[in-house]
């Protein structure tokens, strides 16, 4: 990436990479993941519920996915070399049918990345557990296939509301309930080819949303891991974007 591309990561939060991994790879994870679906992808009579979500997947399709040249490089530039943890897999898969129910999980949030004491998910200014999110595109994603909603720039809005809660932090759901100032951001949806991979800053509010169209979606959204902790206040300066992003967003 060049240094508009990282400086684009730390205003708008995320990146779209196309072709980050090869569409066949795509085919042969969708091929695998239908099976698990119990759903006949030839006959739309079976696909009788808005979403179904599969488990964690270590097959070779996904495993390469994740750990495609052109990723590996965007790791390194955007949370730092040695510092985050390379993917044996890929998480979870909400696939979303076409249908008219609602599916029940299109509230606008932040990605939870630890469990508090209390059993709840949780973020804090620091991102324990979770460097980036990934939206991996494993089907071609148009406007009407429920592609993920994006606030583009809304993940320098969190760093100020998860700060006074310290090391505990918020819970997804007080986090959520915060969030008025990035409604006005502009949204972006997650469209593209398979293949296609956002890499999202990890306070980045997103939401799904119904699907109203005609080809089920196959998307994973795995975290990537930290190696090491981020750190806010480095003695060197030496601040990875994704650091960076939640400095402007503390201090501007």
């Amino acid at each position: 990436m060049d240094q508009s591309q990282i400086e684009q990561f730390i205003n708008d939060g995320f990146l779209r990479i196309d072709n980050a991994f090869p569409e066949e790879l795509a085919e042969q994870g969708r091929a695998i993941l239908w099976k698990d679906t119990g759903c006949d992808p030839d006959k739309p009579s079976s696909w009788t519920q808005p979403v179904i979500r599969l488990g964690d997947y270590n097959q070779e399709p996904f495993r390469r996915a994740a750990n495609a040249p052109t990723l590996v490089d965007a790791f390194d530039q955007l949370v730092g070399i040695g510092r985050w943890l390379p993917r044996g897999s890929l998480g979870t898969f909400p696939i979303r049918f076409p249908s008219p129910n609602d599916p029940g999980d299109t509230g606008w949030h932040a990605e939870a990345s630890f469990q508090g004491a209390d059993g709840s998910w949780r973020l804090n200014v620091t991102s324990t557990g979770r460097a980036l999110l990934l939206l991996f595109l494993f089907s071609d994603v148009g406007v009407n296939d429920a592609p993920t909603r994006i606030l583009a720039g809304s993940h320098l809005d969190v760093p100020k509301l998860l700060e006074p809660a310290g090391a505990n932090g918020l819970s997804f759901i007080e986090l959520a309930q915060r969030l008025d100032n990035s409604f006005e951001r502009p949204m972006t949806l997650a469209t593209g080819k398979a293949g296609t991979v956002y890499i999202c800053h990890p306070f980045l509010i997103h939401a799904a949303q119904p699907h109203r169209g005609t080809s089920p979606r196959f998307m994973a959204q795995p975290p990537l891991l930290p190696a090491t902790p981020l750190q806010l206040y480095r003695q060197n300066g030496s601040y990875s974007p994704v650091e960076t992003a939640i400095r402007r967003g503390l201090f501007s």
